[in-house]
């Protein structure tokens, strides 16, 4: 079920964490960990996240610090300045960091990070980030990834970001062939050939 404003107050409460400062909690415990299955569940929590419409905005407000020291407060995350330490920030929304999980070698954190991307992809100011950030390649190499889902995804994923204005860098002749390969293997994947065929139809015409 999505959440609008109205159910996520009267499920955090008067002293709940809201709902932007539980998502860059999550973040920063991505950027603190050192363990790959810890990476794992963050991002599989953030893409869960960014299923829901409600969370399309947080998406692009949460804020990744890098090499930072932090001091909690009331549930609040301020960047402190300590004695001889130089606290080199780095901003990065959620966005960015499912774009950071695809040049990854773990093919969950792939899995995720592109399932993320195709979940808020649905939000066309969202979908116009990953475009900026030079996501579409990122997308592109995920098609010949030997993980299902995560082609799935991939799917999924340009077939919302497609549009006039970058539809060069996706509607080359080799993404259209891989494309129409998938779209063609309804013996194999239901799911590959439907998310296929619907970006064909969509988007490539009839000439290619």
């Amino acid at each position: 079920m999505f959440t609008n404003s109205q159910r996520q107050e009267e499920r955090t409460g008067k002293y709940g964490t809201p709902r932007v400062e539980y998502l860059q909690q999550l973040v920063t415990q991505f950027q603190n960990a050192s363990s790959e299955e810890t990476k794992e569940k963050i991002v599989a929590n953030l893409a869960n996240f960014a299923y829901d419409p409600y969370n399309f905005t947080f998406l692009r407000q949460v804020k990744k610090l890098l090499n930072e020291c932090f001091e909690y407060c009331n549930h609040r995350i301020f960047l402190v300045s300590c004695l001889n330490i130089s606290c080199d920030v780095k901003q990065l929304n959620v966005i960015e960091l499912f774009l950071d999980c695809l040049t990854e070698p773990n093919e969950k954190l792939v899995e995720f990070g592109i399932g993320g991307i195709c979940n808020a992809c649905a939000d066309p100011a969202n979908a116009a980030l990953v475009t900026q950030n030079d996501g579409i390649p990122l997308i592109v190499q995920c098609l010949s990834s030997p993980v299902r889902s995560t082609v799935n995804y991939a799917l999924g994923a340009l077939y919302y970001l497609c549009n006039a204005s970058n539809k060069e860098k996706i509607l080359k002749p080799e993404v259209i062939d891989a494309i129409k390969s998938y779209a063609a293997a309804s013996e194999v994947s239901t799911s590959f050939s439907n998310l296929a065929q619907a970006f064909l139809d969509k988007h490539v015409p009839q000439a290619y």
